[in-house]
Formats: C-alpha cells, structure tokens, sequence
C-alpha cells in the first residue's frame, strides 16, 4: 500500500494502515516553507523537514523503543535562541542529508533507528513551493496570486486553482516506483490544496497515479477548516481534485457521514471519477477534525476488503 499526502492527514492515515499491512510507503510532499521546516529550508536549501518527521513519527514501532523515539523525533526545543521551535527529528534527518548527501537513504537511516513499519519517501527530490490563484473578493473574474505554502494555506480568499514551482520538478524515482507496483494507492486526508493536490502537480507522479494497475482510495476530511478550503462541501473537494488531475481514477471516496454533506451529490461527484461512495464513521468521538486510527483502519479494511474490481 501507499498513502500520499503530509502533515497531520497523512500521518492519520499511517497511523491506520499501519494496523493493516507492514508492506506500507509513505509518499510525502515537500513545499512546507514555515516554522522550524522553513527555517531550515531557507537556511540549508534542503527538502523541508517537518512533514516526512511527522510520517515517519507515525510509523514507529509499538514498542518502548518505537514510542520513544517518536518523542524524540517531535520534540520541540523551546528557548530564547536559535533553536526555538526547531523539532529534533527535523535537525536529526537533516544532519542525515547533509553526511549521506541522499535524501532517501537518510530517511531510511531515519527509519531503520525507529524501527519504522513501512518506509517514508519524498514526493520529489527538490523543495517545491505552492501558489494559489485566489478570489479576493474585488468582482468574480479577479484573482490574487497568493505564494508559499503557508500562505496558501491560511488565504481567506477563495482558492480557484493551484500550481508548483518548478513546474517540471521531477518526480523520486522510488515513490515513482511504488505507486506504479501498489496493490492499493491511499491519498488524503489533508490540506487539500498544498498537501493532497500538490501530488497530482508532480508530472512523473501524476502520470504513474493516473496509470498505476493498483486500486485508488480518495480519504476525504472531516471538516473544511479556515483557511484554503473554508466553505467548499465534500464534493467541491472532489470537484477541485477532477480540475487539477482530469485523467485521475478513482475506485473508492471514503468519508465520515458527518462530513459528507448531501450524499447525493457526493456520490454523483465520486461516479464521475469513477469511484463509489463508502460512508463510515472515522472521526474521533466529539472531535470533528481528527481522525480515530482504528475506525478509520477498520474503514480501510471494508474498502479493501469489499472492493475487487480490476483498476479503470
């Protein structure tokens, strides 16, 4: 299996699958350009950090072993110097690149010490940053270009479309690779349109998405937060992913009754990407942004399970 996105999704859906399968692949985007990432970032020229710590957080054996070194990887320096807010597990896998000079093989150094069930991959071997064309509430027709992550991320303005830059940013050769080999591709949850988008925009890995034999299960989130998606229903998530990847497939959209808006229409926009709508319960229990790993690992195994159909 590989799961695609970053940040706090991304790490929802490891912390599930995870129960699954030891046969995981974590494919991570790399445009993060604040906090202790950015810093570093712009400091070093390296891939941020931060999201592929979070993976690789995730996926950390269950042992005392596995779980403290977890802490360690995300623990967060708090003084009044230059090491405020920077996580160790980012400067750990840092200090990797820097002697192996691999960005994948100091990730997988990273993993072999936490005794990592799967391996963690960036989505791209160069840091990548996003930009957003965003309604800013002057007329319809007139758009803002809104630049980093961060700031795409937190826009009040309405997103109409996002892109990379490099435009021709090459796709990692080894999550090329396993998204071409998977038995099941995982994307979302996440920040749709600077952690789940953002992976279709890479054309090496948006072509072996689109052309993959494996199945493609589209996890949707539990709420649309403020920021870049405030407004937009489940199937304005589906409809912006259609526009950014028109030739994407899809088998199955996974989501939460409770965010699911009108189901009518959610199962309309998952047909027209060739997928069927499967609702369950995911979310923890009186919380609407967080997902339960094993509801939703329990979701993950009615998709795989109950789903045969040879790939589109």
């Amino acid at each position: 299996m590989v799961a695609l996105g970053g940040g706090h999704g991304l790490a929802a859906s490891l912390q599930a699958l995870r129960h699954l399968t030891e046969r995981l692949t974590a494919v991570v985007t790399v445009a993060d350009d604040g906090g202790s990432s950015g810093r570093l970032r712009r400091e070093l020229g390296v891939l941020p950090p931060g999201d592929l710590r979070m993976a690789l957080s995730a996926l950390c054996e269950d042992g005392e072993w596995g779980r403290t070194w977890s802490d360690v990887l995300q623990h967060r320096f708090r003084s009044q110097g230059g090491l405020h807010d920077h996580a160790l597990g980012n400067l750990l896998i840092v200090a990797l690149w820097e002697l192996l000079d691999d960005p994948v093989a100091g990730l997988d150094w990273v993993g072999q010490l936490l005794g990592s069930k799967g391996r963690v991959l960036p989505m791209t071997t160069v840091p990548l940053d996003i930009e957003a064309d965003v309604h800013s509430g002057d007329g319809p027709d007139v758009l803002t270009v809104v630049r980093g992550q961060a700031a795409v991320a937190t826009t009040t303005g309405r997103v109409a479309g996002v892109r990379i830059a490099p435009a021709d940013a090459p796709g990692c050769p080894e999550a090329v690779t396993a998204v071409r080999e998977a038995d099941w591709v995982v994307l979302g949850p996440g920040s749709w349109y600077t952690s789940v988008i953002p992976h279709l925009l890479v054309r090496d890995l948006a072509d072996a998405l689109t052309t993959t034999t494996a199945r493609r299960c589209l996890t949707l989130n539990l709420s649309a937060p403020s920021g870049e998606t405030e407004g937009l229903t489940a199937a304005d998530h589906l409809d912006a992913l259609a526009f950014h990847a028109p030739g994407l497939r899809l088998d199955v959209v996974l989501a939460d009754p409770r965010a699911a808006g009108d189901v009518a229409v959610l199962e309309g926009a998952a047909g027209a990407l060739g997928a069927r709508l499967l609702l369950r319960r995911v979310g923890v229990a009186g919380d609407a942004e967080r997902h339960d790993p094993l509801r939703l690992a329990a979701a993950f195994r009615d998709v795989f399970e109950t789903d045969h159909r040879p790939s589109s």
